[in-house]
């Protein structure tokens, strides 16, 4: 059995379980399991004299010996024995002295050196259950941190999508997780970006691995995987039908690998990716027929919102890949990666939060027609947020309130006017008399109320405020505040 089945749990080193001091093992023939990288898949006890039949390959096979009737003159019958269970795939020998053996024979320490099966000796006071238990024991530990490593390897592949710069993020974190070469290779079949580092021979042979699964054709699989001067490759067609594909190459390989490269294909098919559904199309063909002369109006319904948002965009890598993942962040389809800058044409609708190593400018709601006007706000709105060094600054309305955030001058708002309390009353004459420039008459026309009603009321007014209403600077933040509270 050349391939052994292999389980999905780890395999254990035989050195780790060599160095349990509570079971005593010692190994006295074969190659060390220190340097050799012996594993046991399982355990298996047998006092068989052939158990080939019954081994599947990795096994620790535990006997006592009861097999061995003729110890002194057994050294052919042993080296049969010894050269089935190599056959079979055994992973290594233990044999338990006592009760049926005072010692190992020797005919049987010198067939383990003869084949290179690393022969161990089980002392009479460790039970074939107790080297059981250690074995599962150890299987589960290292499940375990397999587990935690494809579970941080995943976290921070997820992390690396989400960065300004998301393709070369997420091969760096893939090339350092697998500890090799990641690299993806574009529709031409050439490399476009990597990560990590390999012999110069793997990358050749891996750029021809991945042109078997980047071809995309019904008899290529989704996956393929090969060696080539001891280094691991593997490829994966990225979905989409684009014809990407990701290419590894590890030194070594552990069983949790293919997961952790399962979330970069999945990533980087996102990342990648070209949705073209029924809206993708629609607007292809807003677009085709805008460039054939149609208006503006004849184009809306075919974009598929009434209103859009224009995102003018900058972050550290300037690439296609980086615009289309900026894309897919932000929700829409829409971009338009230039030399500078990348502008997006974003739903009114949408929630706009920059993604970390990008700096936006958006535009204010526009209708079709409006877009240009709003194109030239978030290239403003873009100037401002990387002045004041924002990862995002929108479009306001000219004018002093303009230079105020809304939330700053709302809380500014509620703080001058705390004084007056819920006085309906006291506020609307003071925004009416404001608004008429302080005329008695004609605020007192205005509410309905005597004229004399209002001077009491403003002065009540100044008087909670412990402001003098005569100052022009006073009476203008009254008047910026109380346009906050409509």
């Amino acid at each position: 059995m050349a391939d052994p089945a292999v389980p999905g749990t780890p395999p254990v080193p035989l050195a780790a379980l060599l160095a349990r001091e509570d079971l005593g093992l010692r190994q006295i023939a074969g190659p060390d399991a220190r340097t050799a990288g012996t594993a046991v898949q399982w355990v298996h006890t047998s006092e068989m004299a052939d158990p080939y039949p019954y081994l599947l390959g990795g096994e620790l096979l535990l006997t006592a010996g009861v097999h061995i009737t003729d110890p002194a003159g057994s050294g052919a019958y042993l080296d049969d024995y010894v050269a089935r269970i190599v056959a079979a795939g055994g992973a290594a020998l233990g044999f338990g002295v006592a009760p049926m053996h005072d010692t190992v024979p020797r005919a049987l320490v010198e067939a383990c050196d003869h084949y290179g099966l690393p022969l161990v000796e089980v002392p009479p006071r460790t039970t074939f259950s107790g080297v059981a238990r250690a074995v599962w024991r150890l299987m589960a530990e290292a499940r375990h941190a397999e587990l935690r490593r494809v579970t941080q390897a995943q976290q921070a592949l997820a992390t690396a999508a989400a960065r300004s710069d998301p393709v070369p993020a997420v091969l760096r974190q893939l090339a350092s997780r697998l500890g090799g070469l990641a690299a993806l290779y574009g529709p031409e079949g050439t490399e476009l970006q990597a990560a990590g580092q390999t012999p110069d021979a793997a990358r050749d042979s891996l750029r021809e691995l991945t042109e078997v699964v980047r071809r995309g054709t019904t008899a290529a699989p989704a996956s393929a995987a090969d060696t080539a001067g001891g280094v691991h490759l593997a490829a994966y067609a990225l979905g989409g039908g684009r014809g990407f594909a990701l290419g590894l190459a590890t030194e070594r390989r552990e069983p949790g690998d293919h997961t952790i490269a399962g979330a970069a294909v999945v990533l980087l098919s996102l990342l990648t990716g070209e949705h073209q559904g029924a809206s993708e199309a629609a607007r292809s063909s807003a677009l085709v027929r805008l460039l054939l002369g149609a208006s503006a109006a004849e184009i809306s319904p075919l974009l598929g919102g009434d209103r859009w948002i224009v995102v003018h965009a900058r972050g550290e890598e300037h690439t296609p890949l980086a615009a289309t993942a900026l894309g897919a962040a932000l929700g829409s389809g829409l971009v338009d990666p230039r030399e500078d800058d990348v502008r997006l044409l974003v739903p009114a609708d949408r929630e706009i939060t920059p993604p970390n190593g990008w700096t936006l400018g958006a535009s204010a709601p526009a209708a079709t027609g409006e877009l240009p006007a709003a194109d030239a706000q978030a290239a403003r709105a873009l100037r401002r947020a990387e002045a004041t060094r924002a990862p995002l600054v929108r479009h306001r309305d000219a004018g002093i309130a303009a230079l105020v955030a809304p939330a700053e001058a709302d809380a500014h708002a509620r703080v001058l006017l705390a004084p007056l309390g819920a006085n309906e009353a006291l506020t609307e004459t003071l925004r009416t008399w404001l608004s008429l420039h302080g005329n008695w008459d004609r605020t007192a026309t205005a509410l309905g109320v005597h004229r004399n009603t209002v001077r009491q009321r403003v002065t009540r007014c100044g008087a909670l405020l412990e402001a003098d209403l005569d100052d022009p600077d006073v009476r203008m933040e009254l008047w910026f505040a109380l346009g906050r509270g409509r």
